[in-house]
C-alpha cells in the first residue's frame, strides 16, 4: 500500500494562504465588526431590531436580528429580492422551525421566526451595507402598513 504522489504545489500554497490569513486577520475582523456595527446601527435606529446575542463575545462578520411586528417569512421573502440573507444557519436552512440556538438563548418562539442572519464577507463594502440597511428598513415600512400597524 501507498499513499501516492503528494500535492506538494497545493501545500504550499495552502501554507502560503495560511500565512496571508494570518497576517490580515486582525485588520479583516476589525473591517468587519465596523461593517456589522454600521449594519445593526442603521437597521435599529429605523425598525427597533434587537440584537440577538447582543453583548456577548461575537464573531465579527455575523449579525442576527429580531424584529417584532413582522412575520418572519413575509421578512425575508420581502429582503430576499435585494439582499442574501437567512433565518437561520445554513445546515438548517430546509427546517421550518426557528433556530434551536436562538431558542436556547432565550428568544421567544415568534421573535426566533423573524430573526433575519446577515454574513458579512471580505469582499463586503459600506455601499453593500449601506443597501441592506435601506433594504431591510424600506421592507419592515411596507409590512407594517399592510399590516396596518
Amino acid at each position: 500500500m501507498r499513499s501516492g504522489t503528494l500535492n506538494v504545489p497545493g501545500i504550499v500554497g495552502l501554507g502560503k494562504a495560511c500565512a496571508i490569513a494570518s497576517a490580515e486577520m486582525a485588520g479583516e475582523a476589525s473591517r468587519l465588526a465596523s461593517l456589522r456595527d454600521r449594519l445593526e446601527i442603521g437597521i435599529i435606529a429605523q425598525t427597533g431590531a434587537i440584537v440577538n446575542g447582543g453583548g456577548a463575545p461575537r464573531l465579527p462578520h455575523v449579525s442576527n436580528l429580531r424584529f417584532r411586528d413582522v412575520k418572519g417569512a413575509d421578512l425575508l421573502r420581502g429582503v430576499t429580492r435585494e439582499i442574501a440573507v437567512s433565518s437561520g444557519s445554513a445546515c438548517t436552512s430546509a427546517n421550518p422551525e426557528p433556530s434551536h440556538v436562538l431558542l436556547a438563548m432565550g428568544v421567544p418562539e415568534d421573535l426566533a421566526h423573524s430573526s433575519l442572519r446577515f454574513g458579512l464577507g471580505r469582499f463586503t463594502t459600506e455601499a453593500e451595507v449601506d443597501r441592506a440597511i435601506e433594504t431591510v428598513n424600506q421592507t419592515v415600512r411596507e409590512l407594517h402598513a399592510i399590516y396596518n400597524l
